[in-house]
């Protein structure tokens, strides 16, 4: 079947809790977008369960991808390309978006793109619209999420440079586990920000792991378990809000100062960065989006952060990074195996 040269592309995101779907015009023009989220799925479980996201990704892909076609007066035998996230993430998730997209591409000839979803966050700032002019190469990439913490070269398309990554905890997990302690709902790191605007920052001590020293690697797993001992001295029963005020706001603080600190370093590491680029659902912390607003001022480059709606997982960022894949010459054989595990820097 012949390929077509050009033409809308339709990405795909499975690879956690959220079902995704959006069109994509050749230009990056958002032309039709779904977002289903599985939080009520989960919010019992305090975390999420595969199996139940594997199931109501097959539950609802197929009817979120319909939508977005026809929100823009399309079919599936006008798409270009389809995308789908293949790595990392959950295997069920995984293999639920990766033969979607594999079956279409089969039935109508458009080009299928296997998708690091690591390097969709990484490229999702070069989309149109996010900023005034798209970052050119090389950047740097900060990536904040539930299960990455990397600072990351991005010098290309399929081109980056790993300068630093968690050596225990990510910092999204850590905002979650700390939630957890304070007796925050699932998903905790939005609910440990709200409560923070109620507390004092310089109220608790807490430690700031790996401050100052060389390199951009990060730890929070000894701060997460400062804050469980501190909860734990507390007794049994509800924390008062006053005191769970104190503890949230004090350490989301203290994680500013350490992502604060790691980026100096990993600036100082990647001295033609034209910006400073973050990524991951962290990155929509407003505290932290501050405070990295201005270490990007000071060492003379400029922070991009995608609005909130894209930071966290989204299938417009699955899409922009085919349609950059794409004009890089790359495609992907309907073979391609879904990765798990999928570093940056093997994308």
């Amino acid at each position: 079947m012949e390929r077509k040269e050009s033409g809308p592309v339709l990405g795909l995101e499975s690879s956690c809790d959220e079902t995704a779907a959006a069109l994509l015009a050749p230009d990056g023009t958002v032309l039709a977008q779904r977002v289903l989220s599985q939080i009520a799925d989960h919010a019992a479980f305090g975390g999420v369960v595969p199996e139940i996201a594997a199931r109501a990704h097959l539950a609802a892909l197929d009817g979120l991808a319909k939508d977005c076609l026809r929100e823009a007066g399309l079919g599936f035998a006008d798409l270009a390309a389809v995308a789908a996230t293949a790595g990392p993430g959950l295997i069920g998730g995984l293999l639920v978006g990766t033969g979607y997209a594999k079956g279409i591409a089969a039935a109508t000839g458009a080009t299928y793109l296997a998708v690091n979803h690591l390097e969709a966050h990484a490229l999702t700032a070069r989309l149109p619209g996010i900023a005034p002019r798209a970052p050119e190469f090389p950047y740097l990439l900060l990536l904040l999420s539930g299960g990455h913490s990397q600072c990351v070269a991005v010098e290309g398309v399929g081109r980056y440079r790993l300068l630093g990554s968690t050596l225990d905890d990510a910092v999204g997990e850590a905002f979650d586990k700390t939630a957890k302690l304070l007796g925050l709902p699932y998903p905790g790191g939005p609910a440990l920000e709200a409560l923070a605007q109620e507390g004092n920052p310089a109220a608790i001590t807490l430690p700031r792991p790996l401050l100052h020293r060389e390199g951009c690697d990060f730890s929070f797993s000894g701060l997460k378990t400062a804050v469980a001992q501190l909860v734990a001295a507390q007794g049994a029963g509800a924390l008062p809000r006053a005191l769970a005020a104190d503890i949230a706001a004090s350490f989301q603080a203290a994680v500013a100062d350490c992502l604060e600190d790691r980026v100096r370093h990993a600036l100082a590491l990647c001295p033609g960065a034209r910006a400073l680029v973050i990524a991951g659902g962290v990155a929509s912390n407003r505290l932290i989006r501050a405070r990295l607003e201005a270490v990007a001022a000071a060492m003379g480059t400029c922070l991009i952060a995608p609005p909130v709606p894209l930071c966290t997982d989204n299938a417009v960022m699955v899409a922009w990074a085919a349609i950059e894949r794409l004009r890089a010459g790359f495609a992907s054989p309907l073979a391609a195996p879904c990765k798990p595990r999928w570093p940056l820097d093997a994308a």
